[in-house]
C-alpha cells in the first residue's frame, strides 16, 4: 500500500466524522426549538460571527490570542507528558519490580477525577503556566502510558534474544527492538493524547491561570456572549481534529519508512 493511500484511508473517515458532527448539530438545534436562537447558534451563525459580521475581525483577534495561549499551554503538556509516559513506560516493562511496585499508585491516581486534583495541583504549583501544563501533561501521562507499554511488550521476543546473545544489554535491547516495534503504540498515543492535553489545557486555564481559550469560555456564560461561547468551541473543535490529522499523517509517514507492514 503507497504512503498516500494510508493517508487517504486514514483521513477519509476522520473528514466524514467531522462533517457528520456539522450535521448533528444542526439537526440538534431543529428537533429542539426551545433552545432558540439566541443560546443555540448554527453554523451559518458561527461563519457570520468569526468572518462576514462588521466586528469579526475584532473578534476573531480575540478568539486567536486565547487560542494561542491554550495551544502553547497544550504543547507543553503534550510533550512533558509523553516524554513521561516513554521513560515510566520503559521503566516498567524493563524492572517488573518497579511495575508491580509504583503502575497500581498511577493507576490509582489516574481514578482520582481531574477536577478533584486541579486545586491541589493549582496550590503545589500556582496558577500561571506550570500549573496549567502540568494538568495538561497528566491527562496526556496515563493513557499514554499504558499504550507504550502494550506496544513495548508486543517486541519480537526471538529479537530480543539474539541482541541478548551477542551481548546486548537490557536497554541495548529496548532501544534497537522493543522501540522500533512499539512505534505503532506511540504514535496511537500520540494521537489520543492531542486532544486530551486540549482539554487538559481549557481545564487548567478554567481553574487556574484564568487566561486562555478556557478561561473565555467560562467568562462567556454567564455575560450570554453564546456566539463567543459557540465560536471558541468550533474552532477549538477544528484545530483538535487538525492535530489529530497532522499526528496521523505524520505516523503513516514514520511507519511507512520504519514499519512498512504496519497499518497495511
Amino acid at each position: 500500500m503507497t504512503v498516500l493511500r494510508r493517508i487517504l484511508r486514514f483521513l477519509f473517515p476522520l473528514i466524514t466524522s467531522l462533517l457528520l458532527m456539522v450535521l448533528i448539530w444542526v439537526v440538534f438545534l431543529k428537533a429542539f426549538p426551545q433552545v432558540g436562537p439566541r443560546v443555540g447558534k448554527t453554523p451559518a451563525d458561527i461563519w457570520r460571527y468569526l468572518v462576514t459580521a462588521p466586528g469579526a475581525p475584532t473578534v476573531r483577534a480575540a478568539i486567536l490570542d486565547d487560542l494561542r495561549i491554550t495551544l502553547g499551554d497544550a504543547a507543553i503538556g503534550f510533550a512533558a507528558g509523553m516524554l513521561m509516559a516513554l521513560i515510566v513506560a520503559a521503566l516498567f516493562v524493563s524492572f517488573a519490580a518497579v511495575e508491580q511496585t509504583f503502575l497500581p499508585v498511577a493507576m490509582l491516581l489516574r481514578s482520582v477525577p481531574l477536577v478533584a486534583l486541579s486545586p491541589v495541583i493549582v496550590l503545589v504549583f500556582g496558577r500561571g503556566v506550570l500549573g496549567v501544563t502540568v494538568l495538561a501533561a497528566i491527562v496526556v501521562f496515563f493513557p499514554a502510558l499504558v499504550l507504550i507499554m502494550s506496544g513495548l511488550r508486543d517486541a519480537p521476543t526471538q529479537a530480543l534474544d539474539l541482541v541478548a546473545a551477542y551481548g546486548g544489554s537490557r536497554w541495548t535491547g529496548l532501544r534497537m527492538v522493543a522501540a522500533p516495534a512499539a512505534l505503532p503504540s506511540i504514535f496511537a498515543a500520540a494521537r489520543i493524547s492531542v486532544p486530551g492535553a486540549l482539554i487538559g489545557a481549557l481545564l487548567g486555564e478554567w481553574l487556574g491561570s484564568g487566561t486562555g481559550l478556557g478561561a473565555s469560555l467560562i467568562r462567556a456564560i454567564p455575560t450570554f456572549q453564546y456566539s463567543r461561547l459557540w465560536a471558541s468551541i468550533v474552532l477549538i473543535t477544528l484545530v483538535s481534529v487538525a492535530l489529530y490529522a497532522l499526528v496521523g499523517v505524520l505516523e503513516n509517514l514514520v511507519l511507512a519508512r520504519f514499519a512498512p507492514q504496519a497499518g497495511s
